[in-house]
């Protein structure tokens, strides 16, 4: 007979398969997977120094020396894009963390405890989604001043009130359950509850959102960037690059472009791995 670990493990290989087979999982694991890669292995896989000025192949097109070509100082873009991976992804899964436990937190105590606290919570929730995310994270950017760690501050101030809406709303039809009402009988405390009964069926759906929120995170962060109260330059950030280059468009087009493709291609990979995993956890969808 399989004991309660290897069932545990069964099961969640049968869900790696499954997502693997998904078309858009397929497709979003790649991605997402030579993303991490590229920017675990930026100092091997970078032909050059990406801040390195070489003045004398300013504005060189795409070549074999240079596959994405060079930006005004004369530096390897193809170089800036794979270290501005590791800034980009870093942003985003830091943030996407610091938010999903928020998030957590406030929404498992909002609809555990209900009442008061939960009218309370609700409505400071409902302050911040009240404002249009860019809007919202240009001013806690502004006023937190540029810098990485800023950057990650103000997208956490602006997503957790999701992850506090959503996580409620799975503890509000749950908490009733007879399982609950068996562990509140047999004395076990409220942190006990919420952490060993209660989280483990709010796991998927936290899961599949902050998947999803990465790539919203690294377009929000790209557009900080590029608007200037982001990462600051010389830091090879993509939302920078692209902003870098706006003056060139019309002619020298590659400094804007090999960075905002590689920013829509990190989005569409977590948007489609998040999609999928969204299908392979929802029992309901499958029903």
């Amino acid at each position: 007979m399989k004991t309660k670990e290897e069932i545990s493990m069964l099961i969640k290989n049968e869900k790696l398969i499954e997502l693997w087979r998904h078309p858009n999982g397929k497709i979003g694991i790649i991605i997402s997977v030579v993303l991490v890669l590229m920017a675990v292995f930026a100092p091997l896989i970078s032909p050059y120094d990406p801040n390195y000025p070489d003045t004398a192949n300013r504005l060189a097109p795409p070549s074999t020396k240079h596959l994405f070509g060079t930006d005004q100082l004369g530096r390897d873009i193809l170089s800036r894009i794979i270290w501005g991976s590791r800034i980009s992804l870093s942003i985003a899964f830091l943030a996407v963390f610091v938010t999903s436990v928020i998030g957590l937190v406030v929404g498992l105590v909002s609809g555990y405890y209900g009442g008061k606290i939960d009218i309370l919570l609700m409505r400071i929730t409902d302050i911040f989604m009240a404002f249009p995310r860019l809007v919202l994270a240009l001013a806690f950017a502004s006023a937190l001043g540029p810098g990485i760690y800023n950057v990650i501050i103000a997208i956490s101030i602006v997503y957790w009130s999701f992850y506090a809406r959503l996580i409620r709303g799975v503890v509000l039809q749950i908490r009733n359950e007879l399982y609950i009402q068996a562990a509140k009988a047999v004395g076990a405390s409220d942190l006990r509850i919420m952490f060993r009964h209660i989280l483990p069926m709010v796991t998927a759906p936290l899961l599949v959102q902050a998947t999803l929120d990465i790539g919203g995170t690294i377009l929000l962060a790209s557009g900080l960037g590029f608007l200037g109260i982001g990462v600051q330059p010389p830091t090879p950030e993509w939302g920078v690059m692209v902003s870098e280059g706006r003056r060139f468009i019309t002619h020298e087009w590659w400094v804007s472009t090999f960075p905002g493709l590689f920013i829509l291609i990190a989005t569409l990979g977590f948007n489609l791995l998040g999609d999928a995993l969204r299908d392979v956890l929802d029992v309901k969808l499958k029903r």
